[in-house]
């Protein structure tokens, strides 16, 4: 089966990193706006982005195309997991749990103690949501619950329980407020693992 013009341009990258609309233009024998077409469904899909921009000729520099560091991955779950071997690995409890506040209250951001109970549960989403949690709150019987519908630290998670703990931590800070964790990577009825906690002593 011939190869599409997105596979081969996926191939070209592969093989020679990065290339500018005019070189693929050559190499394919395809006119400039045929590439471009081709190149923006790719980016659309997070396969390639713009990598840099180099000047050839007059005018404004040409953008260059590479793959996308979704699609080329990188080593941040390495990275982030033997930083906290290293840094909890031996510790005491005291120690860690005071490492994770400490980390959770750089994470939280800036907080309005003052503000009304439903403001400050509606700008920890909004905050949440800076962190790529893909959070909402909804009122129960015993208190807010607050639902985490992505672990932006999945990768970790297993090796790293403790940072369920520093999610607590996180929203106590946010909250002014204990919480308590009612679910962990649960399943919703979409078949997608969430994360929820209640808001206590409110």
């Amino acid at each position: 089966m011939k190869p599409t013009t997105r596979s081969r341009l996926l191939d070209h990258f592969r093989k020679n990193q990065t290339a500018s609309v005019k070189e693929l233009s050559r190499l394919m024998e395809l006119t400039g706006s045929d590439i471009r077409h081709h190149l923006a469904i790719l980016e659309s899909n997070n396969l390639i982005e713009v990598v840099g921009q180099r000047q050839e000729g007059r005018g404004r520099p040409d953008n260059i195309y590479g793959l996308s560091s979704r699609l080329l991955g990188d080593g941040l779950d390495k990275l982030a997991g033997a930083l906290f071997d290293v840094w909890l690995g031996g510790a005491s409890g005291q120690v860690q749990e005071a490492g994770l506040r400490s980390v959770a209250r750089r994470l939280a951001g800036a907080v309005d103690d003052k503000a009304p109970v439903t403001q400050r549960l509606v700008r920890t989403v909004e905050r949440l949501n800076e962190l790529h949690y893909q959070s909402r709150w909804e009122a129960g019987a015993t208190g807010p619950r607050l639902i985490l519908g992505h672990c932006p630290y999945a990768a970790l998670v297993v090796a790293h329980p403790e940072l369920c703990r520093m999610d607590a931590f996180l929203l106590e800070t946010r909250l002014g407020s204990a919480v308590e964790q009612t679910a962990k990577l649960q399943l919703s009825d979409k078949g997608l693992p969430f994360c929820a906690f209640v808001a206590i002593k409110y």
